[in-house]
């Protein structure tokens, strides 16, 4: 189920350190007021505590929140750590992240906006 980012609106996840011991009401309360985003929509949140073997993810369904959660047997996510911001990633960086790469590949090809007419 982690691993498919179908279905979901936007993708969204915390950089930086997450304390995993809170609950759905402290993952909630953390979107709304230090994130000032709306946690009642068809968007996942992700979060990572220190321990990168482990992240939890919030989902509203329209009738309550779920609450998953995933940790690693083998290998770590590699969580961008450098920013308190929550970012919004694409479903192919969703994917990433959950293979263990890292959310801003080195070499990926980039898509650009064509600047001018040939």
């Amino acid at each position: 189920m982690f691993n498919n980012a179908t279905g979901f609106d936007q993708i969204y996840i915390a950089c930086g350190y997450t304390d995993l011991r809170q609950g759905i009401d402290g993952l909630a309360g953390m979107v709304q007021n230090q994130f000032h985003l709306n946690p009642f929509q068809n968007i996942l949140f992700l979060f990572c505590g220190r321990k990168t073997t482990r992240i939890k993810g919030l989902l509203w369904e329209g009738d309550g929140f779920v609450l998953l959660y995933k940790r690693l047997e083998g290998g770590r996510f590699q969580w961008p750590r450098s920013e308190a911001e929550m970012k919004e990633i694409t479903p192919k960086q969703f994917r990433w992240l959950t293979e263990g790469l890292a959310i801003e590949q080195a070499k990926a090809v980039k898509k650009v906006s064509p600047s001018r007419i040939i």
